[in-house]
């Protein structure tokens, strides 16, 4: 008995050793799982139904299709990367898409669930680019794009979010304390599970008055990252 959390898997055909990694973790790890919840970014990027055979997605959704057939649970939160997954993935391959936040019970305690890119509160920068390409103006006018110009801008704003992160001292693009705490208190939720930083590890610290949990997940660049959580413990492991 486990439930499994994962995030930024990044996936591309430009990593296919990671994607294969991916699709046997799939197959050897999760068929025994509770549940399967991926914290966003699954993809590099996706910018359309239409583009999911282009960009080389297809055996991943299929790898998922497979899973939930089996009968395990898969619950996908959108990413920075792959916020326009829509329903038409929800029904090729059986996942669920889950609002962040959300809080799910893990084997009797309420937990926080957030992809983790709104807790960096002091990348000023990205919230700003965050809020632009979130509003259903700029999506509707994105998606009415042809394939080729989509992916182009997309490919453009790769290289110059590439640009902006290397400029940056790393402690800015880290989750703020204060924004953690003020999420978790809003919540009443004393566990917090969350990705995006690529910086995992299991954090522990007081919050009033209460012992408070915090669980960053890792990426998936040069190997998997994968928080195994049972009725008795949570624990991070490197798959390679």
């Amino acid at each position: 008995m486990a439930t499994l959390f994962i995030s930024d898997l990044h996936l591309s055909v430009e990593r296919p050793t990671i994607v294969e990694l991916f699709l046997r973790f799939l197959r050897e790890r999760c068929v025994r799982a509770d549940a399967l919840y991926i914290l966003g970014d699954l993809f590099e990027y996706w910018i359309g139904d239409d583009a999911a055979e282009a960009s080389g997605y297809l055996p991943v959704m299929e790898g998922l299709r497979k899973l939930t057939g089996t009968g395990t649970p898969v619950y996908l939160m959108h990413g920075n990367r792959d916020f326009l997954l829509d329903g038409t993935f929800e029904q090729a391959t059986g996942v669920r898409l889950l609002p962040d936040p959300s809080i799910i019970d893990l084997y009797g305690q309420p937990v926080l669930l957030m992809h983790g890119d709104t807790l960096c509160t002091d990348d000023v920068e990205y919230q700003t680019f965050r809020a632009t390409v979130r509003n259903p103006t700029w999506i509707g006018r994105f998606v009415s794009k042809g394939l080729k110009e989509r992916r182009t801008i997309v490919e453009s704003l790769r290289e110059t979010s590439k640009a902006a992160t290397a400029a940056k001292k790393p402690e800015i693009m880290d989750a703020n304390q204060e924004a953690i705490e003020a999420a978790m208190t809003a919540y009443r939720i004393r566990r917090l599970i969350h990705g995006h930083t690529h910086r995992p590890a299991q954090h522990e610290f007081q919050l009033g008055g209460e012992t408070a949990y915090r669980t960053v997940l890792g990426d998936w660049y040069d190997q998997g990252s994968v928080l195994i959580c049972t009725p008795r413990s949570c624990a991070l492991e490197q798959l390679g």
